[in-house]
């Protein structure tokens, strides 16, 4: 596996090299390629060393799947940090479960340790997350799965959490932001989908997906990934959200093939 990257402070506009601005990534064939898929897709990607944002698509908030895992992760990081205090082990297990095996039942005691709702809400206000609404439940009434999936969000707020790990900033320490990064770079290999696709074995990928069905049926789901990807010339942040995916190797595909194109456009 590639090494470990190293975190990146937050730069001025004034530290900026000359002649690296990227045209957008998410333009041209991205476009195209979107425009001829099933379903909605959102999709946001940040330039860390430019500082530049770029998105795509158009519509309501989206449910998060799994993906919500990485706002329970930092939010019961920022609550410790506040406490001066770190994760037990029993916090830290529970935690390697949720992020690298996406393990449901983690997921929920974690949920319920940060205090639920109102915990994660808490800290998205402080992490200015503005379009993230979390799911007000767990066992929900003709929802067979975790209710916090049902947690919606967009590109860019899912941007704007990871930065909260990438980046040097208020609500993390570094030792924190480095063990949460450890845990999305060690994600096992059959979850390693999504923002990951077409990117070089040589790159460092920290990612979370998502996918969930939003139907008895199982013809609507609702598949994600988010990640930051650095190495090879590039630095850069991806979230893309979809919905209306008749499979979900169909969504895994559609944003595995979107993924490719931003990786070759960011080069």
């Amino acid at each position: 596996r590639p090494p470990r990257s190293t975190l990146f402070p937050t730069r001025r506009s004034s530290d900026l090299p000359p002649g690296r601005r990227h045209t957008d990534p998410l333009s041209g064939r991205a476009a195209s390629f979107l425009a001829s898929r099933d379903g909605t897709v959102l999709a946001a990607v940040y330039d860390l060393g430019t500082r530049q944002t770029w998105s795509v698509g158009h519509g309501p908030p989206q449910a998060e799947a799994s993906v919500v895992k990485l706002n329970i992760l930092e939010t019961l990081l920022a609550q410790r940090s506040r406490t001066g205090r770190g994760l037990s082990d029993h916090e830290k297990s529970l935690a390697k479960d949720m992020i690298e095996q996406s393990d449901d039942n983690a997921a929920t005691a974690l949920w319920n340790t940060v205090g639920g709702a109102s915990g994660i809400r808490s800290f998205n206000t402080a992490a200015g997350l503005t379009r993230t609404s979390p799911s007000a439940c767990v066992v929900c009434t003709g929802f067979p799965l975790p209710g916090w999936g049902l947690t919606t969000t967009t590109p860019a707020d899912q941007i704007n959490l990871l930065r909260q790990i990438v980046q040097q900033g208020r609500l993390l320490p570094e030792a924190q932001r480095s063990y949460a990064l450890r845990l999305l770079e060690d994600v096992t290999a059959d979850q390693r989908w999504g923002v990951s696709g077409g990117v070089s074995p040589k790159a460092t990928i920290a990612l979370k997906d998502g996918w969930l069905p939003l139907d008895s049926a199982r013809t609507d789901w609702q598949i994600n990934s988010v990640g930051w990807i650095s190495g090879q010339g590039r630095n850069y942040l991806i979230a893309v959200l979809s919905t209306g995916n008749p499979t979900e190797q169909y969504g895994i595909n559609t944003i595995s093939t979107l993924s490719s194109i931003v990786w070759k456009n960011m080069g």
